[in-house]
C-alpha cells in the first residue's frame, strides 16, 4: 500500500515537471505573399517588400507563437478577378490586396472585425506594399518600430502584443483557475494517502 501511494505521487510529480511551458501567443496583422496558388509568410515588413506588376499580397489579423502557426488570409486570391476593373496604365503597376481582418475569436475585446475584402492599387514600378496599403486600405497605424497595427483603422487600440491565454483558452471563465493548481491538488491528495498508509502500518505493528 505505502509502495503504491507513494509509486503515484512519484509518477504525478513527473508528470507536472515534464509539462512543456506554454508559448506566448501574440495578436497582429500577419503579411503574406501569394506563390501560384498557395500563400507563403512574407520575408519583409510591407514598408520594404516592393511588389511587381501583377503580384498579389495578403494582410490576415491573427492569434499565433509565430509565423509558422499564423492564419492565412481567406478567401479569393486571383489577381485577374482581384484587378479586373482597374486598367492597366505605362509606368504604372498593379498590386492585388486581400485583407482578412480575422474572425471574433481572433479580436480584441469590445471589437468586431470587419468582412474580409479585396483590392486593387495602382502605383508606380518603385512602391512599396505599404504605399499600396496607404492607397486604398486607409486609415493604417504604425508603432514607433514601423511595426503595422491597423488596416482601415482595425483594431482601434493594441499593436502586436502578447496575449496571456492562448487562443484555445479564451472562453474560459475566472473560475476554472490555473490548471497547475489542480495538478497538485491530485499530489497533495496522493501524498495524504501515503502518510495515512504508513500510519496504518504503524498501528498495525505497534497492536
Amino acid at each position: 500500500m505505502i509502495r503504491r501511494a507513494c509509486a503515484l505521487l512519484l509518477a504525478a510529480l513527473v508528470v507536472w515537471t515534464a509539462a512543456p511551458a506554454q508559448a506566448a501567443t501574440y495578436r497582429y496583422w500577419s503579411f503574406w505573399d501569394r506563390d501560384g496558388s498557395s500563400w507563403t509568410y512574407a520575408t519583409q515588413g510591407p514598408s520594404m517588400a516592393v511588389p511587381s506588376d501583377g503580384d498579389v499580397q495578403g494582410f490576415r489579423f491573427t492569434l499565433s507563437e509565430d509565423s509558422s502557426k499564423a492564419a492565412q488570409p481567406r478567401g479569393a486570391a486571383d489577381f485577374d478577378v482581384i484587378c479586373a476593373r482597374t486598367p492597366a496604365r505605362d509606368g504604372e503597376k498593379r498590386v492585388a490586396l486581400v485583407i482578412d481582418f480575422g474572425t471574433k475569436a481572433d479580436s480584441p475585446s469590445g471589437e468586431t472585425p470587419p468582412r474580409p475584402r479585396t483590392l486593387c492599387a495602382r502605383l508606380a514600378e518603385d512602391a512599396t506594399t505599404a504605399e499600396a496599403l496607404a492607397q486604398v486600405a486607409k486609415p493604417l497605424r504604425y508603432d514607433s518600430n514601423a511595426l503595422l497595427c491597423a488596416i482601415d483603422g482595425y483594431p482601434a487600440q493594441g499593436c502586436g502584443e502578447q496575449i496571456a491565454k492562448s487562443p484555445d483558452d479564451k472562453g474560459r471563465g475566472e473560475d476554472d483557475g490555473d490548471p497547475a493548481l489542480g495538478l497538485w491538488a491530485g499530489v497533495a491528495g496522493v501524498a495524504a494517502l501515503a502518510a495515512a498508509a504508513l500510519w496504518q502500518a504503524r498501528r498495525r505493528r505497534h497492536a
